[in-house]
Order: structure tokens, then sequence, then C-alpha cells
């Protein structure tokens, strides 16, 4: 029971459901222990809830400002690991339904809102390339993780609610693509980790009717430092940093994303043999482009291999 135990702890440590609650938000992930090792053949299933508070609508392309917004959000998805040229690769399914509703100044005027739909579908696929061999769940009982440096490819699916004359939207209208290397440590009960990405965006090309919105790459970099109690519960301090990405209207420059950080907290614990539970929350420590809200976010999860 105890290795059992053991193993569905470490899976949960992959399945770190982030909810994007609006399109723009994409570069704010905050997901630790995404490059962990994991037995092969390892699947997961979450339920995730969260809820957020404060200025989540305001992107350079937008004239909302004083957003004062509430959102709840119910989360699904799921996760499969398994080996890939002896390698450990996973894949990762996610799609968010917002409950939105708030006020906020459009150009000036106050005005309120009020959204329900899914958010766009995300999908990531990624290769541990070092340090992480494709092990069954007898052979990663004794395995010790030392240094894994793993990529992934995370894609942004437009599957979201999209009114192309409205300003606030659930979905984005867009692809998007997020090439990202990670490394992580393990010291016995310590574990941390870093990751690099850079998000690509297609043109929404029905912006406001028939305008196009582009916008450039946004480079985003985030650290997470965890510690791993004897009875598989731990806790983890994360923090992220994303700029770039100015946007322009019909070829017309209206704004970036410059140096904007933030900063969360994350508590996980296996309840039984199948099921974990996580508790997280993070905030904006310095905002120079809106997203100043706050959110906490709950979720379980179950694992079968």
């Amino acid at each position: 029971m105890n290795s059992f135990r053991q193993l569905a702890s470490a899976a949960f440590c992959i399945f770190l459901l982030i909810v994007t609650l609006l399109p723009s938000a994409t570069a704010q992930e905050l997901e630790p222990r995404a490059y962990a090792n994991l037995p092969k053949g390892t699947n997961a299933i979450a339920l995730v809830y969260g809820y957020s508070a404060g200025n989540v609508l305001t992107d350079p392309s937008r004239p909302i400002s004083d957003g004062k917004i509430k959102a709840h959000t119910l989360g699904i998805g799921y996760v499969r690991t398994f080996g890939l040229f002896n390698k450990l690769a996973r894949v990762q399914l996610t799609w968010p339904f917002s409950f939105l509703s708030g006020t906020a100044k459009v150009g000036g005027m106050d005005t309120s809102t009020a959204r329900n739909g899914f958010s766009d579908a995300r999908i990531r696929i990624g290769i541990n390339l070092l340090g992480s061999p494709a092990l069954s769940p007898k052979e990663f009982r004794t395995f010790k993780q030392k240094t894994i440096l793993g990529v992934s490819l995370v894609t942004s699916i437009p599957l979201g609610l999209y009114y192309p004359q409205k300003l606030i939207n659930l979905g984005a209208n867009r692809w998007g693509f997020k090439p990202e290397i990670g490394v992580s440590q393990r010291w016995q009960h310590f574990y941390a980790e870093a990751y690099a990405g850079v998000w690509f965006y297609t043109d929404n090309t029905s912006y406001l009717g028939n305008k196009v919105q582009s916008q450039a790459p946004v480079y985003s970099f985030q650290a997470h430092t965890n510690y791993i109690f004897n009875n598989q519960m731990w806790i983890g301090l994360n923090g992220n940093w994303f700029s770039g990405g100015v946007t322009k209207v019909d070829g017309k420059a209206v704004g970036n994303l410059e140096n904007n950080w933030r900063i969360g907290a994350t508590f996980g614990v296996p309840v039984s043999k199948q099921h974990s539970l996580k508790a997280q929350f993070h905030i904006g420590a310095f905002t120079n482009t809106g997203y100043d809200y706050n959110i906490v976010m709950l979720s379980w999860q179950y694992v079968f291999f």
C-alpha cells in the first residue's frame, strides 16, 4: 500500500492544472513539478475549481481599465505518461469553463459584463530528455531523481466562447504555441525547478468585427522550490515573469506586456491510494500592464495505472 501511495503521490506532481481564465493570461502559468519523473503508463484525471478577483481583463489591445471582475472556473483534464525512445514522455489535456461577471471602464465609460462558457482548451506534449528514463511502476519504486532536463510544446486551441463584436471574451479566437525547456533537481526532501518558454500567436482576424489583432511573442520564465514530507505531502513556493507581446490592431501598435511578475504557493497531499488534493494561490507581485488579480484554486485528482 505504501509503495502505491508513493506512486500516486508522484503522479500527482504532473497534474497541476492551471486554469486559464482568459486567453490573454496564457503567459501567467504557475505549474510546479511539470518535469518530475514518473512511472510510464500513469493516468490522471483531475477536476479543478478556481476563483479569481481583480483586474483580469486588461491586455494591450483593449481600452479597458479599473476592472473589478470575479470569475468562477471549473476545469477538467487528463494526463498520460508513456515511454518514447526509452525516455519519459507525457501528454496533458485541459479545458476550463468560466462564470465571469463584474464592472470595468471601456473607453472611459463605466460598464458591466457577464460571460458564461468554455475558455480555450490546451494540450501539453513533453519529453524528459536527460535524467528521466521510462520506468515501470515496479522499477520506479527504487528510482532516485537527480537532475532532469525536459522540453515540451503547449498549444492553446481556440475553442472558447468568442463574440466578434465584444471586447470581453472567454476565448481568444486564435491559436497559441509555446515551446518550453525545463530543468529540475531533487535533493532528499527538496525539489527545485525552472522553465523558460516563448508564446507565439496566430492573428485574430475577427477582432471587434473585421479588424486584425496580432501579437508579438511573449517571453516567460517560471521557478519553483518545493519541500516533500515523508508522507509525500508537499508545499511549494512559485514565481513567474513574462514580458514582450507587442500587440497591434490593423497594423497599429497599441501596447505590450512589459516585466510582469506573479508569485504564489502550492500545497499538495495524497489522501488515499489513488486520490490526491491540491490547493494553490497566486497574486500579482509587480504589474505593469493589467492582470492585477488574485486567484485561489482547489483540485482533486484520481490516478490509475
